[in-house]
């Protein structure tokens, strides 16, 4: 194994041309060092004589140069082997001829020391040609990265900016200054604090904290910024830490305007609103007049009916049939007075929400058999009327859902008073369901009722949470302010 290895590895230099014109070379030099009568040229004659050295001493320098040419093609290896070879060319003759050997020892021993110093420094400058070549592909590689990124960062649709840890602006591109409406110039005089009111300051202040104690933080997040003509913009924005050598020295910021998206999701909100609001207006129209009018017109026939049925002249079939028509209309004044509590009842106007929900855990328990309580928690207070009635009918629609799609048979409704805050639980035992994603998105698995409760709960600045799983029931929080 280690001689085929040593084949492969001396296979490809036996193969360069340079390595047997060397050993050619190295031929030509000891061929005349041991055959004296092979006389040199007349100039190389005459600069022995001039450096007053004998023709061995000469000839010995002469392997100077195969040893020195190996260790230029070959690296120090190549050096150190022909160096080998020379020396394994010149000791025979030390030995033999040589009279004193020692002074030719040192000479061949000179020879070796300076060919393979020579190659070092031949080696070293490779060696350091090949760096600088490298570092000049880096440094252009990293120039041509550079203004790559530049390209990039100016010509962003996002904003973009860096500032210190004091806010100062370092560099934006020109989508900032777009979209907060300020020259680029201008903005390298300025501190982030002159776009920020007090409320988006704190929350800037909070990202900023949490990013430097390495918590977690929710982004995108949403901030609201002043722009230099005084209007406001409202953008989504994303924000990381710049470290130089391990230090946070900035924040980096990449922001998109999202303005007028939100103007028109609050237009969109205002109109739903406005739409929520008209369609409560005309259930309660709708109720007052089942009530005032059609239940007071069934009630005045119900004891109509009654009294006819009492009359002795009539006949024993008559008074049956009469007791049928009176126990109809009777059914049908219990059915339109629940249409007219179920449209808007009148504990909610009167009483408020508490009543109200009290009210429908009792109708759900006696039409739907499903053991309904309600628990309270905190000191009940008068909400006002838009959020008593979106709660109610968040109530109204889970129960719902409980009644046709869970198959439980308990459920309970929690509701949770604060100072500021109103938060309802409803759960059940049902078999649940799998969540996929966010409420928001249930509309595509064809849960349209979570999803209307998800609106009317935005619609009163409230949030929404659905927690359920196969045989595990299903759990509904909303908290809304009030």
């Amino acid at each position: 194994m280690a001689y085929h290895s040593l084949i492969d590895r001396i296979s490809p230099v036996l193969r360069r041309p340079g390595f047997w014109i060397i050993l050619a070379l190295m031929a030509l030099i000891t061929i005349p060092h041991y055959n004296s009568g092979l006389q040199h040229p007349a100039f190389l004659s005459q600069l022995i004589t001039d450096l007053h050295i004998t023709r061995h001493t000469f000839e010995r320098i002469l392997y100077l140069a195969p040893i020195i040419w190996a260790g230029y093609i070959f690296g120090w290896r190549g050096s150190l082997f022909f160096s080998m070879v020379a020396v394994a060319c010149m000791v025979p003759h030390v030995v033999i001829f040589s009279n004193p050997p020692l002074q030719a020892a040192f000479e061949i021993g000179a020879v070796i020391i300076i060919g393979n110093v020579i190659t070092l420094l031949f080696v070293s400058m490779r060696r350091e040609r090949q760096y600088r070549t490298r570092f000049e592909e880096i440094q252009q590689d990293l120039k041509v990265s550079e203004e790559r990124y530049r390209s990039l960062f100016e010509q962003a649709i996002d904003g973009i900016w860096i500032h210190d840890l004091e806010g100062n602006f370092l560099s934006a591109n020109k989508a900032t200054a777009k979209m907060i409406d300020c020259r680029r110039e201008d903005l390298y005089r300025k501190n982030v604090k002159d776009f920020l009111s007090e409320e988006s300051l704190a929350l800037a202040n909070r990202i900023r904290s949490r990013l430097l104690n390495n918590e977690p933080v929710e982004q995108p997040y949403e901030q609201r910024v002043l722009r230099s003509d005084g209007s406001v913009a409202y953008i989504q924005l994303a924000t990381s830490v710049v470290l130089d050598k391990g230090k946070p020295v900035g924040f980096q910021h990449i922001a998109r305007d999202i303005t007028e998206q939100k103007v028109m999701n609050e237009n969109l909100r205002f109109y739903l609103k406005q739409a929520t609001m008209a369609q409560e207006e005309e259930r309660k129209r709708i109720s007052h007049e089942l009530h005032d009018e059609t239940i007071q017109a069934l009630v005045v026939l119900s004891r109509q009916l009654d009294a006819m049925a009492l009359n002795d002249g009539l006949s024993e079939e008559t008074k049956r049939h009469l007791e049928e028509l009176w126990q109809q209309t009777d059914s049908i004044l219990q059915g339109v007075r629940r249409l007219s509590q179920d449209l808007r009842p009148a504990a909610i106007d009167r009483l408020g929400l508490l009543p109200a929900v009290q009210w429908l855990a009792s109708e759900v328990t006696n039409h739907s058999k499903i053991a309904t309580k309600v628990d309270i928690v905190g000191e009940e207070h008068r909400l006002p009327e838009e959020v008593a009635i979106a709660l109610f009918r968040i109530i109204q629609e889970a129960l719902r859902n409980i009644w046709r799609h869970s198959g439980a048979t308990s459920a309970e409704i929690t509701l949770e008073f604060t100072m500021d805050r109103t938060k309802i639980t409803i759960h059940d035992n049902g078999r649940g369901f799998v969540i996929a994603g966010k409420v928001g998105e249930l509309a595509k698995q064809g849960k349209l009722g979570l999803v209307g409760m998800q609106e009317r709960a935005q619609l009163i600045g409230g949030t929404i949470s659905v927690e359920s799983g196969p045989s595990q029931g299903t759990t509904i929080t909303v908290e809304a302010p009030g």
